[in-house]
């Protein structure tokens, strides 16, 4: 599995991007905007392709899911703490950790968890420079959750974690942070299976 998730801020183009990326084979797209209101989301959902629309996991406006055909969420660490996914047994959840011992205590309610940093972050300096998640990978023991691997992924390193008993990759700076985005994902994809 391939997951994109978007960058905080909107960027040029970037529903048009989403669309062709759907059409290249994307699994999964995470829209994390924090920092647009209600309207806004629905407006960026509204230029996604309503055929992707159950492809699509939100981080925030929640309530969206019903206006659109959106049955997937995911819950930060502390959202997670705090129990806020206990009132959405409905729908199927995502959450984040960063070490192994948290993602082998997750509960089955849980369809995936994201584990960063893998690599150095390409988004976030310096984030991920000393992370030993990868070694740390050999300790899981939850079968039950996927587990998806985030933090300096792309398409010259996306074949070491799939070499590594992990379910999934998501791509964020790779993705956003390159001119040719589309090209990218293909190498991803095409990287990551061969």
């Amino acid at each position: 599995m391939i997951i994109v998730i978007t960058p905080e801020e909107l960027i040029q183009n970037e529903t048009a991007i989403i669309n062709e990326l759907f059409q290249e084979g994307l699994d999964l797209l995470h829209v994390r905007k924090p920092f647009i209101n209600a309207e806004e989301m629905r407006d960026f959902i509204q230029k996604i392709n309503s055929e992707f629309h159950s492809q699509l996991v939100l981080h925030s406006h929640y309530d969206l899911t019903k206006e659109f055909k959106i049955s997937r969420l995911h819950f930060r660490e502390i959202d997670r703490q705090n129990g806020l996914f206990q009132s959405f047994t409905d729908k199927v959840i995502s959450t984040s950790v960063h070490d192994i011992e948290t993602f082998n205590e997750l509960g089955v309610e849980w369809e995936y968890s994201f584990i960063s940093p893998v690599f150095p972050s390409i988004s976030k300096k310096g984030y991920g420079e000393n992370s030993d998640i990868l070694n740390e990978i050999k300790r899981r023991d939850d079968s039950n959750v996927k587990l998806i691997a985030l933090g300096g992924i792309n398409e010259n390193n996306i074949h070491e974690v799939f070499n590594n008993n992990i379910d999934g990759a998501a791509l964020l700076g790779a993705i956003w942070e390159s001119e040719q985005s589309l090209n990218v994902f293909k190498k991803c994809r095409q990287n990551a299976f061969s």
